[in-house]
């Protein structure tokens, strides 16, 4: 059977291991392979019938369900292009989305279908897509998510060409506000096929694999999805992640392989019954952040369990390294590049860097996206090299070590936060005459956005307020500031650049205990 897109694993499974279970969540409902590609089928068939084309963007705005999964893989098999949302982005940010993506069809859950309604009011003159909605009733004009699943299935002609875009992932990119990264089919099947080519395999048929990352996170959606529709392993679907009930569901549910992002650590390492509430767990994946080596060391010394760690990025579908390509683990190390994956780094003037210096770290491969929507601008060059953004070193046997961001991306719980994009928010309060944004470090969320703006007038305490009020009504959460410093002016140098690294070395005083 030919595999022209990630729903084709599906298939293939329901063939072989029809009654074995393919998805299970949290609160018990699940599916079989056989009943998962007759809800692929039936959804895939149902898009077309509610005139869904070929290419047209559906977004998903879900939590971590079945409905996300059978409505993404049904996507991806009519040729419909997936747009997956975080369900808590803000009625502007998705109003955004939908005018920039241009989508048909919306697929909402009871948590997001607020926001979503509210979006919609904003779009003004613009056409509304339809509105799909689980979990709850829909209101006047919006249909049912069961509406959207046919009842005789019919088959969808093969994929003609495998460049034909399948998802677009909205990020940050390396420059200017989020934008979406248009990821094909080959770019996807390629990065889940790398994966799978490392030694020894991160997953096995007969593995449960923790389903807590968000699946419209490129990291949940095609590296720990797609792994688990390549292997056939079982996931378990966790909607809302809680320290605690997740370690229940670890030992309940037997899960064996744990990718999690960094901020969880530090909410598990202080529980004295770690090591026991693991048991069943064999591997734990690490990703979207780097993580200190002294976490891993102090992790794998309570609970006796290895933890794999790499890097990668949304353009690229999104594994780039795994230190379980690695020759010797390396403390510090995000491992070595996966297998039909080029690393290599460059200067200033984009030459090869010599040694064991530091450069722009750039990737080749074909698990790379297309170049950014809709135009597929800035992608990579015609020798296939994309210069990610990122700084780093590789030492001699080739594991990468991350430096620092070319750009001033801050990553709050493995998300994206771009600086410019909540500057121009907090720049739209009254009262606010300027604003600039940095990351600091944060044990909870790895990094946290805070705020310096300039006031108009003489009470910072309202301006403060105003800014956070703002903010919660036009940001996701992750995205809010989590400070708010009110100050006279911004350090600039003379052509007017905001002096960041000043910002930077005042927060770094700030926890040294120098400023009160």
């Amino acid at each position: 059977m030919p595999r022209n897109d990630v729903s084709a694993f599906v298939a293939e499974a329901a063939l072989d291991v029809p009654e074995r279970q393919a998805l299970v969540e949290s609160g018990g409902r699940s599916l079989t392979w056989a009943r998962l590609e007759d809800e692929v089928a039936r959804i895939a068939t149902g898009l077309g019938a509610r005139g869904v084309r070929a290419g047209q963007r559906v977004m998903i705005v879900a939590g971590n369900r079945i409905e996300f999964v059978t409505a993404y893989l049904g996507v991806l098999r009519a040729q419909v292009v997936a747009v997956p949302v975080n369900p808590r982005s803000a009625p502007g940010e998705v109003a955004r989305m939908l005018l920039d993506s241009g989508a048909r069809l919306v697929v909402v859950d009871e948590t997001a279908v607020d926001g979503v309604r509210a979006a919609l009011a904003e779009l003004g003159d613009a056409p509304a897509p339809t509105v799909v909605v689980t979990g709850t009733e829909p209101a006047a004009g919006e249909i049912a998510f069961d509406d959207l699943r046919a009842d005789v299935v019919r088959p969808v002609p093969p994929l003609p060409d495998p460049e034909k875009l399948a998802a677009l992932l909205y990020t940050s990119g390396t420059s200017g506000r989020p934008r979406a990264a248009m990821l094909s089919h080959r770019a996807l099947l390629a990065n889940i096929e790398q994966v799978a080519a490392v030694e020894p395999p991160m997953m096995h048929g007969d593995d449960v694999v923790l389903g807590v990352l968000p699946l419209f996170h490129v990291y949940g959606l095609n590296a720990v999805l797609g792994g688990v529709l390549r292997h056939r392993s079982r996931l378990l679907l966790v909607e809302h992640y809680e320290p605690q009930a997740v370690l229940d569901l670890i030992d309940d549910e037997a899960c064996s392989v744990v990718p999690i992002a960094p901020p969880v650590f530090a909410h598990w390492l202080p529980d004295e019954h770690l090591r026991e509430r693991l048991g069943p767990v064999r591997l734990v994946l690490s990703g979207s952040a780097p993580l200190e080596p002294e976490v891993i060391e102090q992790f794998t010394a309570v609970t006796g369990i290895p933890v794999h760690q790499g890097y990668g990025l949304t353009e690229a579908a999104p594994v780039v390294t795994s230190t379980l390509c690695s020759r010797e683990p390396q403390p510090g190390s995000v491992g070595a590049a996966l297998p039909g994956i080029e690393l290599r780094l460059v200067d200033e003037t984009w030459g090869p860097v010599e040694g064991e210096d530091p450069g722009q770290i750039q990737v080749r491969g074909d698990n790379l996206f297309s170049g950014y929507w809709p135009d597929a601008s800035d992608g990579p060059g015609a020798d296939g090299w994309y210069g990610t953004g990122d700084v780093g070193f590789l030492d001699a046997s080739g594991d990468l070590y991350l430096l620092d961001r070319v750009k001033e991306l801050v990553i709050v719980s493995g998300f994206n936060v771009y600086p410019t994009e909540v500057e121009e928010v907090l720049r739209g309060v009254d009262g606010v005459a300027d604003a600039a944004v940095i990351g600091v470090p944060d044990e909870e969320t790895g990094e946290a956005v805070v705020a310096y703006v300039v006031a108009r007038e003489d009470d910072a305490a309202a301006v403060a307020d105003a800014v956070r009020d703002h903010a919660a009504r036009r940001l996701a959460r992750f995205k809010q500031p989590t400070r708010v410093e009110v100050v006279d002016s911004l350090p600039v140098t003379v052509t007017g650049k905001v002096q960041k690294g000043r910002l930077r070395g005042i927060e770094r005083r700030r926890h040294l205990g120098l400023l009160e």
